[in-house]
């Protein structure tokens, strides 16, 4: 099947052509706007696969120790029937797991060191079910739970700040205290470390306990369970399903999400990506209008050519076309490399990274300083659409001003010094 004549010469116009100097250099352009472009859009599907890699990582330790969806009682209190809001919530096809817990605020000390710490009052057969246990050391540990000896089991760098293992006496001061002639001293209680746990997130590592929900009932004085944590299939379906429960479940209660647990976190991450998102596009958007230069000169340097062509009854249309063809091409083909180069590294970044570190004999991400020691990637289909599509757009809006003077060369006008 023969092409059209516009496409044709487009397609032969974006090849090198004759082999003069002038040509050679334009194709030189080309070439480096091409390129700019590829690497433009491979820099922005790595960047924003790594930023959604992080995000993931960093999302995933915090729900190790954060419910997926929590409902509590307000002010605090106990639930009213936690019997029937657990099996109303278990009502939810989005459901998989449910736990009640008790959650209050403490004091931990040992000797003069003292801290203020979230206490997690757990039912250590259900845990499991709402929380991801990492190992099954650390579902061991809270094995070692039993109502009544009142064992406690401490965030690992909590544990270092008070300078306990398992095994050492602590002594937790509750804030209900009683009430005495001398006025209300605070309730003292003393626990027994029976382990830690680590679930890679300093913020809970050095401020959350967790303690048989038996003994916290009797330590914080509370008839029942504060609240009931929920693990869901999709946990990105959090927000629909906690709009689905306000209008299902009995009684006056509160619903958060796991997002509205950590919004401030997960807000600066988008604003990052955004950010990231539009400084990268700009480099995208440099190499597409690099293209213009490249047109200009090929149009000038084709004048005659377009000359002949509208002696033979080509139309501005069809001339402004042979052009847009060109310009477009190069986005294309710039763009589909931009994106085979952004996904070959983004897939394969756990190789890379490590590579470049023994080759380099340098740690890009240090254990010691970041929770994470390895470079992780998650490549999304909502962020490489979009980026492949402005690439497209940009490189087609580079081809319109330069077609449009190449539609309105005179023919005579080019002709007068062939």
């Amino acid at each position: 099947m023969q092409l059209p004549y516009e496409l044709a010469l487009g397609l032969r116009y974006t090849r090198a052509g004759r082999t003069t100097r002038r040509n050679g250099f334009i194709s030189f352009i080309s070439g480096v706007s091409m390129l700019g472009i590829a690497l433009g859009v491979a820099a922005l599907i790595i960047v924003l696969s790594v930023m959604n890699g992080f995000q993931k990582d960093v999302r995933d330790r915090m729900l190790s120790v954060v419910s997926d969806i929590e409902i509590f009682a307000p002010g605090g209190a106990a639930l009213p029937d936690p019997a029937l809001t657990l099996a109303e919530a278990r009502r939810n096809p989005a459901v998989v797991g449910a736990a009640t817990f008790i959650s209050a605020q403490a004091l931990l000390a040992r000797g003069d060191d003292m801290r203020g710490v979230m206490v997690r009052g757990i039912d250590p057969a259900h845990e499991g079910e709402v929380a991801d246990l990492g190992s099954t050391d650390h579902a061991a540990v809270l094995q070692k739970l039993v109502p009544g000896q009142f064992g406690i089991v401490l965030g690992q760098e909590l544990a270092r700040a008070l300078g306990v293992v398992a095994g050492d006496p602590i002594t937790l001061v509750s804030p209900s205290g009683d009430v005495t002639p001398a006025g209300v001293v605070p309730r003292l209680k003393r626990m027994t470390v029976v382990g830690t746990f680590d679930s890679g997130h300093y913020e809970y590592d050095s401020a959350l306990a967790m303690i048989h929900q038996d003994d916290a009932a009797r330590l914080f004085r509370l008839e029942g369970p504060t609240g009931i944590r929920l693990k869901l299939k999709d946990l990105q379906q959090a927000r629909q399903v906690a709009a689905q429960l306000a209008g299902s479940l009995s009684g006056d209660l509160l619903i958060r999400d796991w997002t509205q647990q950590n919004k401030t976190w997960f807000s600066a991450v988008e604003l990052e990506k955004r950010m990231m998102f539009i400084i990268l596009t700009l480099i995208v958007a440099v190499a597409a209008f690099n293209l213009v230069s490249t047109l200009v000169m090929t149009v000038t340097d084709k004048r005659a050519d377009i000359a002949i062509l509208r002696t033979l009854g080509a139309s501005p249309r069809s001339i402004m076309g042979i052009f847009v063809v060109q310009g477009a091409m190069v986005g294309v083909i710039g763009t589909l490399g931009g994106l085979a180069l952004g996904l070959l590294i983004a897939f394969n970044i756990d190789v890379i990274v490590p590579f470049l570190e023994q080759l380099f004999h340098a740690s890009f991400l240090p254990k010691d300083v970041y929770l994470i020691s390895r470079m992780p990637s998650d490549p999304q289909r909502g962020d490489i659409v979009p980026i492949a599509a402005i690439s497209l757009v940009l490189a087609f809006i580079a081809t319109l001003y330069p077609s449009w003077r190449a539609s309105r060369v005179n023919p005579a006008e080019a002709l007068r010094y062939e």
